[in-house]
């Protein structure tokens, strides 16, 4: 069996993700923050809806899902003790989810929600592994911290950086450029960085979505994994006028810097 992993363009700036079993032709549908993005897509694939996946509780990702599934008995699999009430298959970290050939490793990853969960997979049939994150990281970026602190923000992603340099990173929004611009603001003689910022910009002129992108990618060039890089250290404690930072605080910085940045 091969999957295919597809990102839908919802609401304003939402995706919406879809993995389909290109011979069977199942899929789920992950984080329909609108339904009729979904349900286009699914009818002019072809497909068969058979699950939903939700990452958090937030209304962008979760207000298409009664008109999308209707009365079909689609399961609904999201985090437990969530908000959101039209969960049937609550999950917590170290729960495994199944779904034809494909395995999703659940993490617990709170922060910008106390809910927020990832779906890990590397099972044979992906042309790669994958992490369904989202609103826990972005590319260059983070989700805000509506919920959480920095250190609690900080050690899910620890988690999320521990995965392979070639995983896809399927994140909730299309929010790159923005991230781009303050990313280059924390470290601007960062050459690739540059680059990468061109690259966006062309792919978003053409109309094409900028992601997923790769962790490996994202360790290298997102501020808010690279607590521990001296470039990212240094410019948060010239920032915060203080040194000897551990990396909560250093991630704190960073994270404060980004939510009043109009770069």
């Amino acid at each position: 069996m091969s999957y295919q992993v597809d990102a839908i363009p919802a609401l304003s700036d939402n995706y919406i993700w879809c993995i389909h079993d290109t011979e069977s032709k199942a899929a789920l549908i992950v984080d329909p923050g609108e339904a009729a993005p979904a349900l286009d897509f699914l009818e002019r694939n072809s497909l068969t809806l058979e699950a939903v996946l939700l990452t958090h509780h937030h209304p962008d990702h979760t207000q298409g899902v009664g008109k999308l599934i209707g009365d079909s008995g689609v399961p609904v699999h999201g985090p437990a003790d969530s908000p959101f009430g039209g969960i049937t298959n609550p999950l917590r970290e170290g729960d495994t989810l199944g779904w034809r050939a494909l395995s999703f490793q659940i993490l617990a990853v709170p922060g910008h929600t106390r809910d927020h969960i990832a779906f890990n997979s590397d099972s044979p049939g992906l042309s790669q592994p994958i992490t369904l994150c989202g609103d826990a990281l972005f590319a260059c970026g983070c989700g805000r911290l509506f919920e959480g602190n920095p250190a609690q923000m900080r050690a899910s992603l620890v988690k999320l950086r521990e995965w392979p340099d070639n995983t896809l990173v399927c994140c909730g929004h299309e929010y790159t450029r923005a991230n781009v611009a303050f990313a280059r603001a924390v470290t601007p003689d960062d050459t690739e960085l540059a680059e990468y910022q061109t690259k966006v910009e062309r792919l978003r002129e053409a109309g094409q979505p900028s992601v997923p992108t790769t962790l490996g990618q994202e360790r290298r060039l997102n501020p808010f994994l690279r607590w521990d890089d001296p470039a990212v250290v240094s410019s948060a404690e010239t920032r915060a006028g203080e040194h000897g930072l551990d990396g909560d605080r250093i991630f704190g910085i960073i994270r404060e810097w980004k939510d009043g940045f109009r770069g």
